[in-house]
């Protein structure tokens, strides 16, 4: 693939650089509102992890173009993303996605409570809510979270604001956004009453969008499913959806303290599916998250304790076929609890020493059935479709780690974690004796398993002047499978393909005897820069990870030439495999020019490579984004932030065979966005994918977001999920 620059990107590029001077003298007699000065009880940094942090100047101009918290992590070296509904990417981190990345939304471990994945940790919480994400990847301090072999990402929310003494304080927000391609429209709000003790804080927010339009006709137009409306042959089925979300927080602190106490709620009425074979039609979630945190004269003292309650259904939503014989929809539904809690404790042993300390717990129940359809006897009825019954997933942590600053150019961090996983379930049965078969296997064997995992890290740090440091670590980390990965049971074609949670359009069957996958992690990074951290900086990042019984999956069964086919929907079960990742993250800054007229220049990049292998099979794993890169140019002139952004991903070939995955084409793209703000109002405008090229999306998985979804084979095989076409996007936001 080659890269062509285009003269007309200058052009728009200049003319973005423009517009905020002529704003700027046009209001230069202007005064700014100056906002009462409010105090922050904000989080210290972690210093003892390697990861990338985005705060909230990086976030907001991203926050506009999507109500999917997942896009805003874009901008990690590393980190791409896997469709899935318009809110609920997945996001892939050099190479490992979904459960073998740890997510955390303000310190709580949610888990997907859905056999599609559909309502993934990071869609609980709004775009337009986050205010810091932090990643680290796969060698990262046993500190920062077990459970994973790919990394954690810590999405945060603002910390609790508190007037000065004696005083009161009065501030929020609104705000809104318009998106054109899908007609996607939206607000949010926040409002904080405060001492300088107590604070209390609402946050809500509300999202809705109609499908979206590719740039080109992927498919042929037609209805979009027997009994369904007329859809062009550009547009993509199955990704409208509404949304809303709501939380209030109440906060105390002292000098030394802080409590925090918060109750969210969301509410979605529907969230279509490109990949999938089912959409949401509801999912509501309640959740509580206490939080202390405490300054000692011996260190620091935090704990927490979550719980979140879901309900979850899922049928064909209004692009796909409903009825079938007469059979109307498929009704599946999924409730679960999480329950969870941490506490850990620093200790500053001496001036070289730290001590950290920590224990974890969460305990997770999932109940997961299809209910009849009225009338059927057989294929859906007239019995309930038990998937998972009564699904247990309880896990316990301790972890200790050794913080060491040598001199003042090395350091070390050493750690170990313990932990035990335990999973059970019921037995299970069908809708009719058509499905006794498996169900009578199924129940036959012990389900209740019990997994002691051990994780370990070692990082060492050199920074040997002021302009360069040098890291190499070490991990092993562990991850016990899931309860759809262990539980599901039937090979039945149709129950088979609704149990998929990576959008390949295939069937999976659990196996109940998988082991915990175990990673063997080395990375390493140099990082040079400039003195002062912002004329210049390059970041080299290469890594190595070896896995252990690697979850992949095989051929089950022998029907429809399973086996041996090489193109089309098959049925697969999960099975322990070796499995090799490596790759490549390079980033990089670079101040152009720093003018009195026409502001500071800086140019960004960044370029990464994963390769990852099957060794027991010699396939490729799968969903592996290929080489990528991306270009920017940010002009800053005093309140306006404007950035011209180029594109590049490689065609994707290595694909996986035993899923009979699909290859996708080479593509660019062209984005332009513009951001103004000040103290009390921020504006955004942008354009995404300016040229209106027509891509299709490297880890969109199959396209079956339209028609005979029930049916194995009922919808074409080898059409991928196309990306959106051009669309211009505006945001407002106004503090008070």
């Amino acid at each position: 693939m080659q890269f062509h620059a285009k003269p007309a990107v200058l052009a728009v590029t200049l003319a973005l650089s423009a517009f905020p001077r002529m704003a700027q003298a046009a209001d230069s007699s202007t005064e700014l509102v100056q906002l009462p000065d409010v105090v922050v009880h904000g989080r210290r940094s972690n210093s003892q992890a390697d990861g990338s942090t985005l705060r909230l100047p990086q976030l907001a101009g991203q926050q506009a173009r999507s109500s999917d918290s997942a896009q805003l992590l874009q901008d990690i070296p590393g980190l791409n993303l896997h469709a899935a509904g318009g809110f609920s990417s997945l996001p892939v981190l050099r190479g490992l996605a979904d459960d073998r990345l740890l997510v955390k939304t303000d310190g709580a471990s949610l888990i997907a409570s859905c056999p599609n994945h559909m309502n993934s940790p990071l869609s609980y919480m709004d775009a337009s809510k986050v205010d810091s994400v932090q990643v680290y990847n796969g060698a990262a301090p046993v500190s920062a979270g077990g459970d994973n072999i790919g990394g954690v990402i810590v999405a945060r929310s603002a910390a609790p604001q508190f007037a000065e003494p004696g005083q009161i304080l009065q501030t929020g927000s609104v705000g809104a956004f318009y998106r054109s391609n899908g007609d996607a429209r939206g607000a949010n709000a926040s409002a904080t009453l405060a001492n300088d003790h107590v604070s209390i804080n609402y946050t809500g927010s509300t999202a809705r969008s109609n499908n979206y339009d590719a740039a080109a006709d992927f498919k042929k137009s037609g209805l979009a499913a027997t009994g369904r409306a007329w859809m062009d042959g550009k547009t993509v089925g199955s990704t409208a959806y509404q949304t809303e979300n709501h939380e209030l927080g109440v906060a105390w602190r002292d000098n030394y303290q802080l409590l925090e106490a918060k109750v969210g709620v969301q509410r979605t009425p529907y969230e279509g599916f490109a990949n999938q074979r089912m959409d949401m039609t509801d999912n509501s979630s309640n959740q509580l998250n206490l939080h202390y945190n405490g300054q000692f004269a011996w260190g620091e003292l935090d704990a927490r304790l979550y719980s979140q309650y879901v309900r979850h259904s899922m049928d064909f939503g209004d692009d796909k076929q409903l009825n079938y014989m007469g059979d109307i929809g498929m009704p599946m539904d999924s409730a679960s609890h999480t329950l969870g809690g941490s506490l850990s404790a620093e200790l500053a042993l001496n001036a070289r020493d730290k001590l950290k300390l920590g224990s974890e717990i969460q305990r997770y129940s999932l109940n997961d059935w299809w209910p009849p359809v009225a009338g059927d006897t057989m294929m859906m009825g007239p019995e309930t479709f038990w998937n998972i019954k009564n699904g247990k997933r309880n896990k316990l942590d301790v972890f200790a780690e050794w913080q060491a600053d040598w001199t003042a150019q090395w350091r070390s961090i050493i750690g170990a974690r313990l932990s035990q996983v335990k999973t059970d379930t019921d037995n299970v049965s069908g809708y009719s004796s058509m499905y006794a078969s498996n169900a009578a296997s199924f129940n036959a064997q012990n389900h209740a398993r019990t997994d002691l995992n051990l994780d370990l890290s070692a990082l060492a740090r050199y920074t040997p002047s002021a302009t360069e440091q040098y890291e190499l670590a070490y991990a092993q980390k562990t991850r016990s499978p899931n309860l759809y990965e262990r539980y599901t049971w039937s090979s039945n074609t149709m129950a088979a393909v609704m149990n998929n949670f990576a959008g390949d359009g295939n069937g999976y069957v659990g196996n109940a005897n998988l082991k915990p996958e175990v990673a063997h992690t080395l990375s390493s990074s140099a990082n040079w820069h400039a003195a002062d951290g912002e004329a210049w900086q390059l970041r080299l990042s290469p890594y190595y990870s070896y896995v252990e019984n690697y979850i992949d999956a095989q051929r089950y069964g022998t029907a429809n030439n399973n086996q041996t086919a090489t193109t089309g929907y098959v049925v697969l079960q999960y099975v322990n495999q070796n499995a090799q990742l490596y790759g490549v993250d390079v980033s990089g800054k670079l101040q152009l020019a720093k003018t009195t007229s026409f502001g500071r220049f800086d140019a960004t990049a960044q370029l990464s490579y994963t390769r990852g292998e099957n060794l027991t099979t010699g396939d490729n794993l799968y969903n592996i984004m290929p080489l990528n890169a991306k270009l920017a140019l940010v002009n800053t002139l005093g309140q306006w932030t404007s950035t011209a952004e180029w594109q590049a991903v490689r065609a994707k070939t290595d694909v996986s065979a035993v899923r009979n995955e699909i290859k996708t084409p080479g593509y660019s793209l062209f984005n332009l966005r513009t951001r103004y703000e000040n103290k009390r109002f921020s504006v955004d405008v942008g354009i995404d994918n300016v040229f209106n090229r027509f891509y299709t999306l490297p880890l969109g998985g199959a396209y079956t977001g339209q028609g005979m979804t029930m049916s194995r084979a009922g919808i074409p095989w080898g059409t991928g999920v196309a990306g959106p076409a051009r669309s211009l996007y505006t945001a407002f936001n106004l503090k008070f």
